[in-house]
């Protein structure tokens, strides 16, 4: 078999499986390398293949080692597994063309896995990419003369011509709701907030620039320090770890509005959990959502897809006025034989006050003036967590500054409960929308106050007013543990960084996001007023015979037009001419021959003749084209040949 192709074959291959390293297990990674490696010094040594037999017991361990590794064989890893090693070691027996298209199609399969994982444009230009290169060994199985710049053009050409195609199947197949690169066997991965929280739970996913959100406002933003994301909201503390806990019973939350609301659109990240983001607090709700007790707002599924929804939240509110007994009572929970420093703390503040309001200025108080400080990578705490961190670190992020000032709440007899979710956005001028980031990840606390009900307090503002009014970086002393791009980045770099960010959100929104809803919505537009999947699927039939009927009229487009070759058409013109006067150019006989046997009959139009006849040959089929001044004069020359001489 041709080396070169085999060369092609294992780049293809190669193309395909680079994606994957990254997700799958570190001994799969260096054992495809190694196969790889193993038949491309065959190839260039022009060694033999291994027997078939070693290839059997390869397969044979390599299954008992995946399926030892997994603890099955079933799922999306290990069927992407199992397909990496197949497509390695099929390479490795690669005999004939059977084999070669073999390997074509498996590589063409093993691209749609990569979007098990990743469906960014950086893969979508890389799986590109290998599609090329997979093209263009198939066709060199098919025309093995053809020179690699040539096959690479081809294959390109074939790509593009496939467009049409893919934009009719795009917008008329119909769409399927929920995520596509799934098996209900397969786990989603978690990402972002949890419904706990605990020292060190928010400061480690603060150094995550992973996207949680995106948002656009109708029309003008609120001020950055307003700029708080409702999520999970926490009551139980067991001395080191915040949980949602349980309702003794759910009722409808009540709040009453005392600002225009704010109206945006958010485009969420696939979390895998129910909860949904909003500014605090919200004032309507979308469709399939609802609000629980605690004003958070909940999907009826899990967010396993990017999803996009309209909101409109008011920043100034009284949120349960009047609330329940059992509520304020679970606000009151603390556990027993803890921290008894801070205990006695907020017992002589209840003394001396025992008005709610004042006894937040005072824990606020205690933490601006102190000798508190902000940082993410705080000393560990034991059992007495809270009374180290008021009294002997004072050092933290803001799930301690949180967590100490609600137990501080409680512990005098306000009823507070800690709220989870985000703080702030990085605004994006080339899209005209907000960036939340897991980096913006937050806590903060809500005391309820007689006749105000539940009222948001941020302690960390009153030690890191920064981290609130601009971002997390201005607020630490030492911002070494961020990434590089979270560390205030040069203005050109963050510039590219926002403009790639922008890029993306595009993608997200009109490729990505093309969901049901997105189609039926664009269909509409279109003129199809009764969206069903029956006109939908008639609507597909059609516009795929109209692109292939387009492109094979394009393709046998020479065999239903005039030849536009000026230098040709004059030929013919003087061969009508000829034949008029009883000397008809044979269909088997070439210009020179048919000027010769004239020539030889009509002696007197043989020089001519065969003058004109060397130019046609020249200009026609020459190596050199002729230039248009050639082409004129040989046009010319016909229009004077004067065919009656030959009477």
């Amino acid at each position: 078999m041709d080396k070169s192709l085999i060369y092609s074959l294992i780049l293809s291959i190669l193309l395909v499986l680079a994606p994957h390293m990254e997700h799958l297990p570190l001994w799969v990674s260096i054992m495809c390398t190694a196969l790889l490696a193993w038949r491309t010094l065959l190839n260039y040594r022009a060694l033999p293949l291994p027997p078939r037999w070693l290839l059997l017991l390869i397969t044979l361990v390599g299954v008992a080692v995946i399926g030892k590794s997994y603890h099955t064989l079933f799922g999306r890893e290990v069927g992407v597994t199992l397909l990496m090693m197949l497509a390695t070691l099929k390479l490795l027996e690669l005999r004939s063309s059977r084999d070669a298209m073999a390997i074509i199609y498996l590589s063409c399969f093993i691209i749609i896995t990569n979007f098990f994982y990743s469906q960014s444009i950086p893969t979508a230009l890389l799986m590109l990419l290998s599609l090329i290169v997979i093209v263009a060994s198939w066709l060199r199985i098919q025309a093995p003369n053809i020179r690699l710049r040539s096959q690479l053009r081809l294959a390109s050409i074939m790509l593009i011509q496939s467009v049409p195609l893919m934009l009719v199947l795009f917008v008329l197949f119909p769409r399927v709701q929920g995520p596509l690169w799934g098996m209900p066997q397969d786990a989603y991965n978690s990402s972002g907030l949890s419904d706990e929280m605990s020292p060190g739970s928010l400061s480690k996913l603060s150094l995550s620039e992973a996207v949680a959100f995106r948002v656009t406002y109708a029309t003008s933003a609120p001020a950055r320090d307003q700029m708080y994301w409702r999520g999970p909201v926490l009551w139980q503390y067991d001395g080191r770890t915040w949980t949602r806990g349980t309702a003794g019973y759910q009722y409808a939350p009540q709040f009453t509005e005392a600002s225009v609301p704010f109206e945006y659109s958010v485009v969420l990240e696939p979390h895998n959990k129910r909860w949904l983001y909003a500014l605090d607090m919200p004032a309507t709700l979308p469709a399939n959502t609802r609000l629980n007790t605690d004003f958070q707002l909940l999907n009826n599924a899990p967010v396993n897809a990017r999803m996009r929804y309209q909101m409109s939240s008011t920043l100034r509110y009284h949120a349960n006025a009047e609330e329940t007994p059992a509520q304020l009572q679970r606000g009151l929970q603390l556990p027993p034989r803890l921290n008894p420093r801070t205990l006695a703390l907020a017992q002589m503040w209840r003394v001396q006050q025992s008005d709610p309001a004042e006894l937040v200025k005072n824990a606020l108080r205690y933490f601006n003036q102190e000798k508190f400080s902000y940082t993410l990578e705080p000393p560990l705490l034991g059992r007495d967590g809270v009374d180290e961190f008021l009294f002997d670190t004072r050092q933290g992020f803001c799930e301690h500054y949180a967590s100490a000032f609600v137990y501080l709440m409680r512990a005098a007899g306000v009823p507070s409960r800690v709220v989870t979710g985000y703080q702030g956005g990085e605004f994006n001028a080339f899209g005209n929308y907000y960036i939340v980031r897991q980096s913006d990840a937050h806590a903060w606390a809500e005391v309820w106050i007689a006749g105000l009900g539940w009222v948001r307090v941020d302690p960390t503002a009153a030690i890191a007013p920064e981290r609130v009014e601009r971002n997390l970086a201005s607020a630490l002393k030492d911002n070494t543990a961020l990434s590089f791009m979270a560390r205030n980045p040069p203005a050109w770099l963050s510039k590219l960084r926002l403009n790639i960010d922008a890029l993306s959100n595009s993608w997200n929104m009109w490729v990505l996001g093309y969901d049901p809803e997105r189609q039926f919505a664009l269909l509409t537009r279109l003129g199809m007023e009764d969206v069903s999947w029956q006109r939908m699927a008639r609507n597909l039939m059609l516009g795929l015979a109209v692109i292939l009927a387009v492109l094979a009229a394009l393709m046998f487009r020479h065999l239903f037009k005039r030849d536009p070759d000026r230098v040709h058409a004059a030929w013919l013109r003087l061969c009508k001419r000829m034949t008029k006067v009883g000397l008809p150019r044979a269909a088997h006989e070439g210009a020179l021959d048919y000027a010769q046997r004239v020539g030889s009959l009509r002696p007197a139009l043989a020089s001519e003749l065969q003058d004109i006849a060397q130019r046609y040959v020249q200009l026609r089929y020459g190596v050199v084209p002729g230039d248009k001044q050639s082409v004129q004069a040989f046009i010319r020359s016909v229009a004077r040949f004067k065919a009656r001489k030959a009477r």
